[in-house]
């Protein structure tokens, strides 16, 4: 893979662009397959720099040189520090929050600018989603006001301002370690607990890029060990720092045992820049032919990922001795390393090293055997109340994931997506530029923003199709998708809906309730579209397995609302190639709409 030049498909961009659809799909589902997205190294080496010197080198800064143990080169004397394990929480939120984190930059589809974020949360007018507009007075509304603008300039100055604050002693009565350890004063966890939830309720967007439903946990316990009355000891800081962790370990591990994760690992490995080609053919059965998970691909999927990610971090939670959690802990260290070195398309490559550094921190830091397992807390109430808060949404939103996002359900990367793609008439995918966001669109990122020929741009922006194709729901999305529009598929424009929701909102990780009928009816109300110009196909996330084997799909025209719903069979889906070689996959209309005449944008029969 060339240093400064991507790799890119060997065909004429204009012949290509003639062929239908699926043709076009099963040339870059193939090229996929061999080469990722081709992005060229030098994209990945601005990743590392962004790791190393913002994230890695900006962290430790705030944290050590801010706080009193020890200098900045001087690992050994603060790498098992609490308040340095408190003080990085800090630092991921806020970078997170700005839009400097996760879902930045050209692998997520943010060309120019290459930051969402703060450009999108800080401008009154911009689309904003709050989660019960309809039940939280006072939180109706997608359009972004200045209040909303304050709250979220005042969130990311509560995560700063703890930074550079000195820390409180407090004791630590186990008898391992110091007799005291620095904490950041509990109290300045409490605004941004509120803004936090404050931002939350106005616009879920806001919650889920700070990565809130893993990181909140920790600034409730933080706060709480400042408060008399819940009679906390510092080892019960620990230990439910512990516990919040392994609950997100084992969540999403227990999410990956399904029929779609085996079928996330081949492209992902796919896109790893490193990689030799043939290693990443090998994840598929029979290249270029047979782009079914092979036994490799099930192997790393369901061995070293879904029973390491599940068995490991237990092992770290109850383990009777210190060599076995070094072990143990070395291993979390590999897999995040390893997840880190694919550089996955959502880019959460802060959020593995933070994870990563936890491993150690607060297991081989403070040792189960010496007073910090889960059997040793002092407040009696913390155990119960701690599995019941951790438990609760992973649960909800495993059973029921039309509540839940992805995220709290602790299904992240777990191929059981709620999902979407896009079909633009001609001319009319432009008219998102209407929207005023800091971002145009991507096709028109690349060719007004980089310079792509307008055909290589297209071809480009048409390799994600290419990707979600290799995914379990992408069948099922491309299924529905030319059936409803019949004759006419092949005149439309397809998009895949993750990567164009970040030019409209500024952020996505995945979760397909970013872009659901939510948003869809806000952009209506802004653009109004002529019906049949803009058609969605949107899906569900599948309920646990053992609950269901389907997942239900709407079609939404733009201009007329839900036209169509049904359902299709997981196991039918999957076991069709991503070019759907024999046609649609199987799938059930439970209701279809009366279009008037000359509305149908498509087959309705």
């Amino acid at each position: 893979m060339p240093f400064l030049t991507p790799v890119v498909p060997d065909v004429d961009p204009q012949e290509f662009l003639q062929r239908p659809h699926q043709e076009r799909i099963k040339f870059l589902s193939q090229f996929w397959a061999e080469n990722g997205f081709g992005t060229q190294k030098m994209v990945h080496c601005i990743y590392i720099v962004k790791l190393l010197v913002l994230y890695i080198g900006g962290g430790i800064a705030v944290s050590v040189l801010t706080s009193d143990v020890g200098g900045y080169f001087d690992y050994g004397a603060w790498w098992n520090e609490p308040i340095v394990y408190q003080k990085l929480i800090l630092w991921t939120l806020f970078l997170e929050l700005f839009g400097l984190g996760g879902t930045w930059g050209p692998l997520a589809a943010h060309f120019k600018p290459m930051t969402g974020g703060i450009l999108y949360w800080a401008r009154p007018g911009t689309i904003k989603l709050p989660p019960w507009p309809d039940k939280v007075p006072g939180t109706a509304g997608a359009t972004r006001s200045p209040l909303d603008v304050v709250l979220y300039l005042g969130c990311l100055a509560a995560y700063a301002f703890p930074l550079f604050t000195d820390g409180v002693a407090v004791a630590n009565p186990t008898g391992y370690g110091s007799a005291s350890y620095d904490l950041v004063d509990p109290k300045y966890f409490v605004a941004p607990i509120v803004l936090l939830i404050l931002c939350g309720l106005r616009d879920k967007i806001l919650f889920l890029a700070s990565r809130g439903e893993q990181h909140l946990p920790v600034l409730i316990v933080s706060a709480a060990l400042g408060w008399g009355a819940l009679d906390m000891e510092f080892s019960d800081f620990v230990i439910a720092a512990k516990m919040i962790i392994v609950a997100i370990w084992v969540g999403a591990a227990i999410s990956k045992m399904n029929q779609h994760f085996e079928r996330v690992v081949p492209p992902m490995v796919s896109n790893t820049p490193w990689m030799p080609k043939a290693l990443k053919l090998k994840h598929y059965k029979n290249f270029p032919n047979d782009l079914q998970p092979s036994g490799l691909a099930w192997f790393m999927a369901h061995i070293m990922g879904t029973l390491a990610e599940l068995a490991v971090p237990l092992v770290l939670l109850f383990s009777p001795s210190h060599e076995l959690t070094i072990i143990a802990a070395c291993c979390m260290v590999l897999f995040h390393v390893f997840i880190i070195s694919t550089f996955p398309l959502a880019v959460p490559l802060e959020w593995n090293v933070l994870f990563a550094f936890i491993a150690v921190h607060l297991f081989v830091g403070f040792p189960a055997e010496e007073g910090f397992a889960v059997t040793d807390f002092s407040a009696a109430w913390m155990l119960p109340v701690l599995l019941v808060g951790l438990v609760f949404f992973p649960i909800l939103g495993n059973l029921r994931p039309d509540l839940v996002s992805f995220l709290p359900s602790m299904r992240q990367y777990a191929g059981n997506w709620a999902s979407a793609i896009w079909a633009f008439q001609p001319g009319a995918e432009a008219r998102l530029n209407e929207l005023g966001n800091p971002a145009k669109n991507q096709i028109d990122q690349l060719v007004d923003g980089m310079g792509y020929d307008p055909d290589i741009a297209e071809m480009t922006l048409q390799l994600t199709l290419g990707w979600r194709s290799m995914h379990s729901q992408g069948r099922g999305l491309f299924s529905v998708m030319q059936t409803y529009l019949g004759e006419r598929y092949n005149d439309y424009s397809i998009r895949e809906a993750e990567f164009l929701c970040n030019a409209v909102i500024g952020w996505n990780f995945g979760d397909g309730h970013l872009h659901d009928d939510q948003l869809l009816e806000e952009i209506q109300r802004r653009l109004q579209f002529k019906p049949g110009e803009a058609i969605v196909v949107w899906v569900e996330s599948q309920p646990i397995p053992i609950a269901s084997g389907v997942q239900e799909y709407m079609v939404y025209d733009l201009a007329l609302g839900i036209v169509e719903t049904g359902s299709w069979v997981v196991k039918d889906v999957v076991k069709e190639q991503p070019w759907l070689p024999n046609g649609p996959a199987p799938f059930t209309v439970d209701w279809r709409a009366e279009v008037p005449a000359g509305d149908a944008a498509g087959a309705q029969a």
